[in-house]
């Protein structure tokens, strides 16, 4: 199948694109190398060395003979955009091209509105250019279990019955986001939907929790086709910030008491749901939605096991708890339905002592590399 991975160069569009390419599909990335030039702005870095994009598919072909076409450029290009569809002729389009970043999206008025603008724009641009150029294409488009919030009742896949005045209904999930970010992801879930039902396009949404890891099977090949790991406060999530501090001795930075729930998954799973949700398409006119995640942990379980973890290995950590910079419930109620990509394959990586020694390897190898400024989070939601 000819498989397009927009946003292709980043942490989780990168090792999609080995793995789809490994499993016999025609790949090719679409990337603006956006992610790399927020890294100068933000005066950060990957923890790990990353090679160019073009360096990094010469090395996937000289490795496995299998090709990767890539594209530079803007999704917010339209004519750009149909220029790529219309050589690659697409079957399916897998879309991360976007600003992924709850905090960068709360740093001023500026971020919100770029981010609303490159997520918003960008994706409807996606949506007009299937339905011009490949209306049976189908868009795999990465969304976030963020949009939920967290409400006192079971978080279901998408939709919810409904029971009001004596009527029954199955309507979208109630949506409550908590930054600038996680409402470009409303906005995009609800435009697809929309266009799902008036041009029969087919869309399936993957709300995605938080991915941790590293490494695949792929991105382990060689140096050169190595994945980024981001630590800091704007881009590095809670497990990652979590085992950098433990390499270099810092205290291990909870926001407030630590009861924010979230779902996780593993790189690897990511890659795999991919597959799965490429494999498996929807239907003409359906706008479908997965629960992309594998298990919950609150900040403060992540924490302790990420302590135990090192400890086993004669790290001594703390853990501190900070003001939260964010506005949201730091004690709640959070369960969510994630049983579709399981029923059609997915067996999940868990979160175990030995995955995260794995990547607290990485961290300690590279840690020489740790921009200590950005250690600690400096983007308030006030």
């Amino acid at each position: 199948m000819r498989v397009l991975i927009a946003g292709g160069d980043g942490f989780c569009g990168w090792p999609t694109a080995l793995y789809l390419s490994k499993q016999g599909h025609e790949v090719a990335i679409i990337d603006n190398l956006a992610r790399r030039k927020w890294d100068e702005e933000l005066r950060s870095n990957s923890l790990t060395p990353i090679a160019t994009l073009q360096e990094r598919v010469a090395k996937w072909e000289k490795l496995t003979g299998k090709m990767i076409r890539y594209y530079i450029g803007d999704l917010n290009h339209y004519d750009f955009l149909c220029e790529v569809m219309r050589q690659f002729r697409p079957e399916a389009f897998v879309h991360f091209a976007e600003q992924r970043s709850a905090p960068y999206s709360m740093i001023d008025r500026e971020h919100a509105v770029f981010t609303q603008v490159n997520n918003v724009v960008g994706t409807l641009n996606v949506a007009y250019a299937i339905r011009e150029l490949a209306p049976d294409c189908h868009l795999i488009k990465l969304g976030t279990m963020g949009e939920y919030g967290t409400p006192n009742i079971d978080i279901e896949e998408g939709y919810i019955e409904i029971e009001h005045n004596g009527r029954k209904d199955v309507l979208p999930y109630p949506k409550q986001p908590g930054s600038f970010y996680h409402l470009s992801k409303v906005h995009d879930s609800h435009n697809l939907m929309f266009i799902c039902r008036i041009w029969g396009l087919r869309v399936t949404d993957l709300n995605q929790g938080v991915v941790y890891g590293l490494h695949t099977e792929e991105t382990l090949l060689d140096p050169v086709l190595m994945n980024r790991f981001d630590y800091d406060g704007v881009f590095g999530t809670a497990l990652n910030r979590f085992l950098i501090q433990a390499a270099i001795g810092h205290d291990l930075t909870v926001y407030g008491r630590g009861g924010q729930t979230r779902g996780f998954l593993n790189i690897s799973d990511t890659v795999r749901c991919i597959e799965i949700t490429v494999n498996h398409p929807a239907d003409r006119g359906e706008f479908r939605v997965f629960n992309q995640f594998t298990e919950e942990f609150s900040v403060l379980e992540l924490a302790e096991k990420v302590k135990h973890a090192v400890e086993r290995e004669g790290y001594k950590v703390e853990i501190a708890h900070l003001p939260n910079p964010r506005v949201e419930k730091e004690s709640h109620y959070f369960h969510a339905k994630n049983t579709k990509l399981q029923q059609l394959g997915l067996t999940p990586n868990l979160l175990t002592d030995e995955v995260l020694l794995g990547i607290f390897e990485t961290a300690r190898k590279y840690k020489d590399r740790v921009v200590m400024n950005n250690v600690l989070p400096d983007v308030s939601w006030g």
